[in-house]
């Protein structure tokens, strides 16, 4: 037989037998499988589904038409997004939002975990982790309710400074403070859940490694400067990663509602104009550019940042 005969049956016999084993893994393993038909559902439904949807952008999309019978367009939807003035407004907004939440928001759970972490007492530690993740559990309505009690004209901030002989602030109607009350906001509702991930990745680090760092003589800051966040870098940096995936999701209920007339300017990002454009003035195929421009912006910065932290050394998401 030849020798080409030979290695192709000697190829085939490999994958048959390879794809026995392979059944005979789904078969033995297939609860675990079964357990994740809801997640691959909730996934082609809500997330791929979707994608289907966006061909509306190079149509003037009317529902009563529908997707074969609307006019096509082409790209007078994205000439339209460049032109309207309205376009660079909600670009800055976003932009301004999306990089304090940065700067400020994701730093925080880092170091609140870092905090924990140095909690021995295990019973008085769950019970401040129980009060940090509480706020999570809140919905944006009732966190801007309880805003709105503190900061109003008449609430309590504002009775306190004019005690103190200062001027009552119109918070929730200057412009200036509209920026500051989102960053704090989004600080005091998610930074205690954003600890779980981190803390989960302190619990693997060696402790031996403490141990020597305390026979050199390190100090606390010293051990979670030098032991510490080294050892759990590489989940911070994933973290960014997909953080930078939601860069310019600023979050459409926290914003509308602390929006108003009067702080509009500020306040009016890519996801609250969606909901304006689309929803109430039916502009279905102008919103969906704004918003699948975001979506391209958001897969450019995750690329990006992958390639960066795969070029210093570290694993990425793929």
């Amino acid at each position: 037989m030849p020798s080409s005969e030979v290695s192709g049956t000697r190829d085939r016999y490999r994958d048959k037998r390879g794809s026995s084993r392979t059944l005979r893994l789904i078969v033995r393993d297939r609860w675990l499988y079964i357990m994740l038909i809801p997640g691959i559902l909730y996934y082609i439904i809500f997330r791929f589904g979707p994608v289907f949807g966006l061909s509306i952008v190079f149509f003037e999309y009317m529902p009563p038409l529908g997707f074969t019978g609307s006019p096509f367009v082409g790209f007078a939807h994205f000439q339209r997004m460049i032109a309207d003035p309205t376009f660079f407004r909600l670009l800055g907004n976003t932009l301004m939002l999306a990089f304090l939440n940065l700067v400020f928001f994701f730093p925080i759970p880092i170091i609140l975990s870092l905090l924990l972490n140095e909690i021995y007492h295990i019973r008085y530690k769950r019970l401040l982790q129980s009060f940090v993740y509480l706020p999570h559990f809140l919905s944006w309505t009732v966190l801007v309710s309880i805003f709105y009690m503190f900061l109003a004209p008449s609430g309590l901030i504002n009775q306190v400074l004019q005690d103190l002989g200062f001027s009552r602030i119109n918070f929730l109607a200057e412009p200036s403070w509209f920026r500051p009350m989102i960053v704090l906001q989004m600080i005091w509702k998610e930074a205690g859940w954003g600890t779980i991930i981190y803390l989960a990745a302190l619990s693997g680090v060696d402790e031996q490694l403490y141990e020597a760092a305390t026979i050199d003589g390190a100090t606390r800051f010293q051990r979670a400067w030098h032991v510490t966040l080294p050892s759990i870098r590489s989940t911070i940096v994933i973290l960014f990663i997909l953080r930078l995936g939601n860069f310019l999701d600023t979050g459409f209920e926290q914003i509308f509602l602390m929006m108003n007339s009067m702080n509009r300017s500020v306040a009016e990002v890519f996801d609250t104009y969606v909901y304006t454009a689309g929803v109430l003035n039916g502009s279905f195929s102008y919103a969906s550019t704004i918003g699948l421009f975001k979506s391209v912006i958001a897969l450019i910065l995750v690329i990006s940042a992958n390639k960066a932290a795969r070029k210093v050394g570290e694993e990425g998401i793929y």
